[in-house]
């Protein structure tokens, strides 16, 4: 186990972000930069928020957690003067300050298509924030004629209270189409609903039991599609709440490469797609990207073909 006394590279400082807990992770950050506590507390002053030494000692030895709204204030500013990834000690802080850290997105604030709330309540969201995310890989494969042919997601998630036994997968195909079979591992699908008119799919995923408060829980599942589909030009996923770990990769067929990549963002439905980042395609036709402490909203990978 890596300890903070350990942390002397950014991307062991990324390990102890993505892991926690919060007071390993700030004292990690504050080691790291090489400031004193003093110095972290004249930086928050500068920016019009007074914490106290005694408070900030506090935090990053694990006596007491930020959760009122002027200390997740102060927790915001420390990521900045800090140079942490947005989000990374909020999620962190989670589930003691859920409410107060921020809001948790409705899910129709990020899939545009009106029926979604809809597919969702039919199946009910019991449980649903009770679940961190701590780590989700999506992997999208295309086929020969620029198709979507497979959609893999593999997840890891953290119960914040003990009881929870499920969690709600959502998908909206580009083009509307509905997948032709389904797979799921380390859980089984309950139940499913979907709507041909849009492309939407709203599944229920069962775990194997109920979790216990802080345990972890790691499922895979995916969804197939025929062969003569549209072809696609972007995919990506929405996410509720900040996350931990999301890598999101598009592997495409070798007789149908794209001719430019870039990583795209939006805040909520209502926004439009903004490309943030160019992507190389990689020498097995693939491109990908991986972020830590992310915010919430919609992250996605776009494509050109010519």
């Amino acid at each position: 186990m890596m300890t903070v006394q350990s942390v002397t590279t950014d991307d062991e400082l990324v390990q102890v972000l993505r892991y926690g807990p919060f007071n390993v992770a700030l004292h990690a950050a504050i080691q790291a930069r090489g400031l004193s506590l003093e110095a972290v507390r004249r930086r928050l002053e500068e920016q019009g928020i007074a914490v106290s030494l005694s408070t900030l000692s506090y935090w990053q030895r694990g006596r007491t957690r930020p959760e009122r709204a002027d200390s997740l204030r102060a927790v915001r500013a420390l990521e900045v003067i800090l140079g942490l990834p947005r989000h990374s000690l909020l999620t962190l802080l989670r589930p003691a300050a859920e409410r107060s850290a921020g809001p948790w997105l409705p899910v129709e604030a990020l899939c545009p298509e009106p029926g979604v709330r809809d597919l969702v309540d039919e199946i009910g969201e019991r449980g649903q924030r009770q679940l961190t995310g701590l780590s989700l890989h999506d992997q999208y494969i295309l086929g020969p004629d620029r198709e979507l042919r497979e959609v893999r997601t593999r997840a890891v998630f953290q119960a914040r209270q003990r009881g929870v036994d499920r969690w709600i997968a959502v998908y909206h195909h580009p083009h509307g189409l509905l997948p032709t079979s389904r797979t799921a591992h380390g859980c089984r699908f309950g139940r499913v609903r979907m709507d041909g008119a849009s492309g939407l799919i709203a599944a229920e995923l069962l775990f194997d039991r109920a979790l216990g408060r802080g345990e972890t829980y790691l499922l895979e599942y995916g969804f197939d599609f025929e062969a003569g589909g549209p072809p696609v030009t972007e995919e990506g996923r929405g996410f509720r709440t900040p996350q931990h770990e999301y890598l999101i990769e598009v592997r495409f067929h070798p007789s149908a490469l794209p001719a430019r990549c870039y990583r795209t963002f939006r805040p909520d439905a209502h926004t439009a797609l903004k490309d943030t980042a160019d992507l190389r395609l990689s020498a097995y036709h693939s491109v990908h990207f991986i972020e830590f402490g992310m915010a919430a909203g919609y992250h996605g990978i776009r494509w050109e073909w010519s």
